[in-house]
């Protein structure tokens, strides 16, 4: 075989390769762009691939196979813990706990609910770092909860005598309540008018409440504090790399900057 003939057949397979891979990537809906693969068919010069890229990291509208624009989903937004009907009371209490108003926005809106159950589902809502082995004995108030009950168990127990109480209460599960009903039933779990047995009304609203300020205020890392909403109605500046521009300046009001702010940028 000659040399002319072997690049002709390369080039040839070659060709062929590419024009496989290509339609492949389209059949799979155009997943198969950056990266490898991309390198290997020549689907668009560097230029494209940075802005693609870009797009991406930054959540900018993107254009999909239909040509028009979508928001770029945001896959944090997801259940590691609760089921559905548990999320939608969470969110509806920590909702009239930290209310949207004109000064910002609420729970709700700062993703509150997704920071509650994430941490339910890692060390947090195991007790991981708290001893939980026996004698269990009651604590005083300023100790706040002694016993063997973990708190994603401690939260399973209060949201459903939460959901029970208010279809005793108002015969309408709590999601389903008007604005002040859900306020009248958290009045009565943190007056511990609301009689359980398993475990403290007031004190499974102690920690629904603080979880609620947690959401709101953590860095965005976390799950909760969408957009930094939170750091912005206090003005706090988040996680700054440093202060010696406005050290000397006196109060100045900076944007706020979370963790993933100071990813090195690739």
């Amino acid at each position: 075989m000659s040399t002319e003939q072997s690049v002709s057949e390369e080039s040839i397979d070659s060709n062929s390769r590419r024009k496989f891979l290509k339609t492949t990537g389209y059949t799979l809906g155009t997943l198969v762009v950056g990266g490898a693969l991309a390198s290997l068919i020549g689907c668009g010069n560097k230029t494209n691939n940075n802005e693609s890229s870009n797009n991406t990291n930054t959540g900018k509208p993107a254009t999909n196979a239909g040509g028009t624009t979508e928001e770029a989903r945001n896959y944090n937004r997801a259940l590691m813990f609760f089921t559905q009907e548990q999320f939608r009371i969470v969110e509806s209490a920590a909702e009239r706990i930290f209310p949207e108003d004109e000064n910002g926005p609420g729970a709700k809106t700062l993703g509150v609910a997704f920071f509650i159950d994430h941490q339910l589902a890692g060390d947090y809502g195991f007790n991981a770092r708290d001893y939980m082995s026996p004698p269990f004995y009651s604590g005083e108030k300023e100790q706040g909860y002694q016993g063997r009950l973990k708190r994603r168990e401690i939260y399973e127990i209060g949201l459903r005598e939460m959901d029970n109480y208010s279809n005793s209460k108002y015969q309408k599960s709590f999601p389903s309540l008007a604005p002040e009903e859900m306020d009248a039933v958290l009045k009565d779990f943190e007056s511990d008018t609301a009689k359980l047995t398993t475990i403290s009304a007031s004190g499974f609203f102690k920690t629904l409440r603080s979880n609620t300020l947690e959401g709101a205020y953590s860095d965005p890392l976390y799950g909760g504090n969408i957009n930094m909403g939170g750091w912005r109605m206090r003005s706090y500046p988040g996680n700054q790399m440093g202060y010696a521009a406005s050290i000397d300046k006196g109060f100045t009001k900076l944007e706020p900057s979370s963790l993933q702010d100071h990813l090195a940028a690739h």
